[in-house]
């Protein structure tokens, strides 16, 4: 399915093609593309436009006696000159309705010089139809046309001319900031701040990205995550803070950030509560991308059409917002195993679009997916070359779990030095750093309710209070950790294979 932009609809009409469906969310946006592309058709004037309400019009004036669909298609088989009839609303009588099918199949095999362009949301289109259609999908605008746009703005809204002028780059990073976005809500953030009495220029970009945030979390599927993590607040993984700082090293941070040399994606499997999630916050971070987390979940609900259309829909976005991290957060719950065997079923589809998108992605979009039981997913998934490198994130060592503590007390503003870290990290072996945080709150609480500051002895009541999952798990641990060895790198200690 092609993307729709003005010289690709203009070429395809050129070329002969008159029956054309246009999947779009944007109707407005669609129009003003199929408006411009008649203008670079040579022969061809302003576009016949249809609504169910009024019928053609064209240029402001109504064509009477074409409310009916049937009534429409033969004015626009039997209209001698060249045109676009522009279809709003058809789609909606494809269903069940034999006549208008025969009719658009007509106009199909005799009209020449002239092309129906239908528009829906609707990724399927009647299926009697669908070997008479030339399909293009209206994605988000790229980033020509964003710059375009935003110069068009920028000549209307004088608070963007001067922050313009006195910030010649502001321009770019407003492009880049508006990847993902259609051009309406460009304007729309643009415009939401005329309302703001003190607006000033620096005031242009958190609205743009505002906005941002606000229209892929209306979505459904996806998530604009607010990121504001540091490198150094997660202990241990350090072969994992390792690979990240050869790529670093290796490509540079500028081209990292700006997509030139993003590497493909990663893979972290291992225990809940040790990090995998807090580590994908912090590469998005690293690297200055914006975070877009997928919900599985929301893919199988129905609330946005199939599994596979949501899917698509998810990368598309993901793409038009690149570069950026896209973060699926437990995986095998969307792909798994067991919904491969089950052939023709949605698990299989889902499947399948995602190892097509994984391996012909250009993009500069870096998957970072976590999974709690690797051993659910396909080996398709986790072959080598999907993802650069599949990690084990495992309970912390020693060394680790004393990081852990003391990046949880600087949160706190509890100073180590008042505390034997040493003691309390030997004593928490077999604790997740999910655990070890959540065993610090319960210390400072029990000392607030007592009207005094923590002490050592508060955090060992607590963790004697704690089973950790390392007790009540240990048989799947245990599982986990054999699939695991030899088959991911371990996020921290030593690493020989």
């Amino acid at each position: 399915m092609e993307n729709l932009d003005i010289q690709s609809l203009a070429r395809m009409i050129g070329a002969g093609a008159n029956l054309i469906y246009v999947q779009t969310d944007n109707e407005r946006r669609t129009e003003g593309i199929v408006v411009q592309a008649s203008l670079l058709l040579k022969g061809m004037g302003s576009p016949y436009i249809w609504t169910c309400t009024e019928g053609f019009s064209r240029d402001g004036s109504v064509v009477p006696d074409t409310i009916e669909p049937l009534k429409a298609l033969d004015f626009a088989l039997a209209h001698p000159a060249t045109l676009i009839f522009l279809f709003k609303d058809l789609t909606y009588f494809l269903k069940d309705n034999p006549y208008v099918v025969r009719k658009l199949k007509d106009f199909s095999v005799h009209a020449k010089q002239k092309a129906i362009v239908l528009i829906g949301q609707d990724e399927a289109v009647t299926e009697a139809i669908g070997e008479d259609l030339t399909i293009f999908h209206q994605g988000l605008p790229l980033i020509g046309e964003i710059t375009g746009y935003l110069e068009e703005i920028r000549k209307r809204e004088p608070l963007l001319a001067e922050a313009c002028a006195a910030d010649p780059e502001l321009l770019g990073r407003l492009v880049v900031a508006a990847q993902g976005l259609d051009l309406a809500d460009i304007d729309r953030g643009v415009r939401a701040l005329r309302l703001i009495s003190d607006a000033k220029g620096e005031d242009i970009l958190p609205a743009i990205l505002r906005t941002k945030q606000m229209i892929i979390r209306k979505s459904g599927i996806m998530e604009f995550v607010v990121n504001d993590v540091r490198p150094d607040q997660i202990g241990g993984v350090e072969n994992l803070k390792q690979w990240m700082e050869r790529r670093e090293s290796a490509f540079g941070i500028k081209n990292i950030t700006s997509g030139a040399s993003l590497p493909k994606g990663i893979l972290l499997m291992g225990i809940t509560g040790c990090g995998k999630s807090l580590f994908v916050k912090i590469i998005a971070a690293k690297w200055s991308l914006p975070l877009i987390r997928l919900d599985m979940s929301a893919v199988y609900g129905g609330g946005h059409g199939s599994p596979e259309s949501s899917l698509r829909k998810a990368f598309r976005t993901a793409e038009a917002v690149a570069p950026c991290v896209l973060w699926i957060d437990e995986i095998e719950a969307g792909i798994s195993s067991h919904g491969f065997k089950e052939e023709g079923g949605p698990v299989s589809r889902v499947l399948g679009s995602f190892l097509i998108w994984m391996q012909e992605k250009r993009a500069p979009v870096f998957v970072a997916a976590t999974a709690n039981a690797i051993e659910m997913l396909p080996a398709e998934v986790i072959r080598k070359g999907r993802f650069d490198e599949i990690f084990y994130v495992g309970l912390p060592d020693l060394k680790g779990r004393e990081e852990i503590f003391r990046v949880h007390l600087a949160k706190q503003k509890i100073a180590p030095k008042t505390l034997d870290i040493s003691l309390l990290a030997d004593m928490t072996s077999g604790y997740s750093g999910a655990e070890i945080e959540q065993a610090i709150l319960t210390a400072i609480f029990e000392a607030l309710a007592e009207h005094r500051p923590m002490v050592q002895q508060d955090l060992m009541v607590a963790f004697s209070r704690t089973v950790p999952l390392s007790v009540t798990m240990a048989e799947q641990i245990k599982k986990t950790e054999a699939w695991a060895y030899k088959r991911a790198v371990p996020a921290s200690g030593k690493y020989k294979r």
